[in-house]
């Protein structure tokens, strides 16, 4: 998603707040209509998330575009997500107090051992041989926070296996922060795409920031046009929502290795079951899961033949 570049004017910022089980669906909702990157926090107190999108500029939040957003709202509580009562706000930021507002709600995070993922402000030091990545939120989406995307870095963490080659694949890369987190772990070869090609400039600039732009092939691409034909990958990520996964899983299976593993996230819990079917159909099977509060991920791998005739 698009980066700001806006060093000493005002920002515009566009806001709402919802229940906590409602943030990735309002994430991108939000990206969608308002054609910026939403960014988002949760207070652990209230448990309401705040969903914002930033402008250098003031946007015209017309009334043809609030019913619009308002249509989407409706969708969503629909679909089962309890979205509260929603309220847009529209309000001019110092810069400078954006900026400081995003340090009281974001904090390094730590996969294991072996990884740090830290905003640009945090003085938090790296252990030994622990590999950081340098992301601050607000300039583009997925920072590790989502509990999806965390299952996603725990498990690149998990599946490496220092001293062996390990391609990787990460479909719906947004920030590149699996991509980049792969790239740094010693995954190779790294490759990423995103149908938005937005999402693959702020990607790639997080990437060149991080120092692995080199390591990293970075393409725009939609998941249900995938070629069927090239690389396979031992590890690839998809952290999509759950009628991509099942539409475009045929795609997405041509480039799995036979000793390969595919870790899906960004599914809600209520629709985990569909999307395991598909998999299990195609032949995998679920060989590890995680479960945080309405979200649900898996990581598969292709089911072992049978020796006997």
């Amino acid at each position: 998603m698009q980066g700001l570049r806006v060093e000493k004017k005002s920002l515009w910022r566009i806001a709402t707040s919802v229940p906590g089980e409602a943030e990735e669906a309002i994430v991108e909702l939000f990206t969608r209509l308002l054609r910026q990157p939403a960014s988002s926090y949760t207070d652990v107190e209230t448990g309401l998330c705040t969903i914002s999108v930033y402008f250098g500029e003031q946007p015209n939040l017309s009334s043809s575009k609030r019913a619009e957003i308002a249509v989407g709202f409706g969708r969503i509580r629909q679909c089962g997500l309890n979205v509260g009562h929603p309220r847009l706000s529209l309000k001019k930021l110092p810069r400078q107090d954006w900026a400081e507002s995003w340090k009281k709600h974001f904090h390094p995070i730590e996969i294991g051992s072996m990884l740090l993922i830290k905003p640009s402000w945090s003085k938090k030091r790296p252990k030994k041989d622990q590999a950081t990545i340098i992301l601050d939120p607000g300039l583009s989406f997925g920072t590790g926070q989502h509990p999806t995307t965390e299952f996603c870095l725990r498990e690149l963490v998990r599946r490496r296996k220092p001293g062996t080659e390990q391609a990787f694949l990460d479909i719906g890369t947004g920030s590149g922060i699996l991509a980049i987190a792969a790239a740094r772990l010693g995954y190779a070869a790294v490759e990423a795409f995103d149908f938005d090609p937005e999402a693959i400039r702020v990607a790639s600039a997080n990437a060149r920031r991080n120092r692995v732009l080199n390591k990293i092939q970075f393409s725009e691409q939609d998941v249900t046009k995938l070629p069927r034909a090239g690389s396979k990958y031992s590890v690839i990520c998809a952290n999509l929502i759950s009628s991509l996964l099942i539409d475009a899983h045929d795609c997405i299976l041509t480039k799995l290795r036979e000793d390969g593993i595919i870790v899906l996230a960004g599914i809600l819990r209520s629709e985990f079951e569909e999307v395991q079917s598909a998999y299990e159909e195609a032949g995998l099977d679920l060989i590890k899961c995680g479960v945080q509060k309405e979200w649900r991920s898996g990581t598969f791998a292709r089911r072992k033949r049978s020796n006997v005739v």
